[in-house]
């Protein structure tokens, strides 16, 4: 039988700490799904790039900004790479040949870097003194969790406002609610969505510096599990609009992280069948997401 749970402020601290970071990630992916309706399966294999990047920073002695230069250079490479060679020529074919493909690159990307890095990996320790503590009110707080939040808050205001208040976020929004329009009224669709996978891009290598803070141990199945969740934490929060599902991105996270914690380590296994559990109960109650407003059809950015 089940443990009893208790909660202290550190699981607290920790769930805090990983929904920020499950809500960076579920930006990105929010991102192209609303612009290219578009899930995309393969995120975590940009982030896992990002780490690996990292890992040779690390190795090679580089300092920390060079580093942090190298990691989204290669996101950013890999992410363009990946429009130009699999999503633009697919845009036309069906959502499932789409998701389809996304899964082939994910599992391609993930076989290139087991065969190049062997099954252990690398380490990437560059900002492992993030993992200090602050003590705040008495309870120890990582610099990694009130770090994680602040830029999350402030990638989710300046992706807001880039959606609001430029011409490429208009752009951006045309091209969401109507590709074939929006070429016809002269906007530059594929640039735009370009653009929006560039991004997504950006957010994933964010993504890969606060990840390899607490796990510097880069192995080519790094990020899976945590896309998997993700995946389910912005259908959960809904793929409307981005803030809808960064909140359900933090909220799976806040509970996974709060209750893998709390529970027993010989009951952890527990964790992945209550997490997913709770997302069907909700989505059978709330189909098109827990904080989106309404019943009609999902929306795009």
């Amino acid at each position: 039988m089940l443990a009893t749970i208790q909660i202290t402020w550190q699981n607290l601290s920790d769930g805090v700490a990983l929904g920020g970071l499950y809500a960076l990630m579920a930006i990105g992916i929010g991102l192209v799904f609303g612009v290219l309706r578009l899930v995309n399966f393969a995120y975590g294999q940009l982030v896992m790039a990002g780490a690996f990047a990292l890992a040779f920073g690390s190795q090679w002695g580089l300092p920390r900004w060079v580093s942090v230069l190298f990691c989204f250079g290669v996101v950013l490479a890999l992410s363009v790479l990946m429009d130009r060679l699999v999503f633009r020529p697919l845009r036309g074919k069906s959502p499932a040949v789409m998701l389809v493909a996304t899964f082939a690159v994910a599992y391609l990307l993930q076989s290139i870097a087991l065969l190049w890095f062997g099954p252990l990996g690398k380490s990437a320790t560059q900002f492992a003194t993030l993992n200090a503590p602050w003590t705040i009110g008495g309870v120890l707080i990582r610099q990694v969790t009130v770090i994680t939040v602040v830029v999350t808050v402030v990638c989710l205001l300046a992706l807001r406002l880039l959606l609001d208040h430029t011409s490429v976020g208009l752009h951006m929004r045309a091209a969401s609610l109507d590709f074939a329009t929006a070429r016809l009224l002269g906007v530059r669709a594929n640039r735009v969505i370009g653009g929006a996978v560039i991004v997504s891009g950006v957010f994933a290598a964010i993504v890969a510096i606060f990840l390899t803070v607490t796990n510097p141990q880069v192995t080519p199945d790094f990020a899976l599990h945590d896309t998997i969740v993700v995946l389910a934490g912005v259908v959960l929060g809904g793929l409307n609009r981005p803030l809808p599902a960064t909140l359900g991105g933090f909220a799976i996270g806040f509970m996974s992280g709060v209750l893998g914690g709390a529970l027993p380590t010989n009951q952890s296994q527990y964790l992945p069948a209550f997490v997913f559990t709770a997302v069907i109960l909700v989505l059978l109650v709330r189909p098109n997401g827990l904080f989106t407003r309404g019943r009609g059809a999902v929306e795009r950015v």
